[in-house]
């Protein structure tokens, strides 16, 4: 199923300058098209829509131990709602939390790389409110955090 994402800015990279009006169409768990919402919606009239408050943009990279909480399953969890997709392998060493990430599809990374939205690319995605909070995050084009 197809998913449009819509913000009213929209970042290609963490440091790109935000563009009005556009929009992430996702398909499966890969980014589709990234384009102004108009098109978008003109092209695919019948697509499931989402809406978000903020600024829409590549999900972050988790560069650290993971948040503490009581579970392997919590510390993922906690890391959705920060906003981040991926995680470096040097702080997921143990198998437990390595296998939290896997089934929740955390990418594991051997080296840091900058998080962009690439045609093609996996659907990582998070929405940051003006004051930097996330508002809801996508890991591989599946909702795992939507703050109320």
């Amino acid at each position: 199923m197809r998913t449009l994402h819509v913000a009213p800015l929209l970042r290609f990279t963490l440091d790109d300058e935000p563009r009005p009006d556009h929009a992430v169409l996702v398909s499966g768990d890969r980014v589709e098209a990234v384009a102004p919402v108009d098109e978008l919606t003109g092209a695919y009239p019948e697509v499931r829509v989402r809406r978000w408050a903020g600024t829409l943009g590549p999900a972050l990279l988790h560069d650290g131990p993971l948040p503490p909480a009581p579970s392997p399953r919590e510390r993922v969890h906690a890391l959705f709602r920060l906003g981040a997709a991926a995680v470096l392998a040097d702080h997921v060493t143990d198998p437990a939390l390595r296998a939290a990430a896997a089934r929740n599809e955390v990418a594991v990374l051997a080296a840091a790389r900058p998080p962009a939205l690439v045609v093609g690319g996996r659907a990582d995605l998070a929405v940051f409110a003006a004051d930097g909070s996330c508002v809801a995050t996508v890991v591989a084009g599946r909702l795992v955090h939507r703050r109320a």
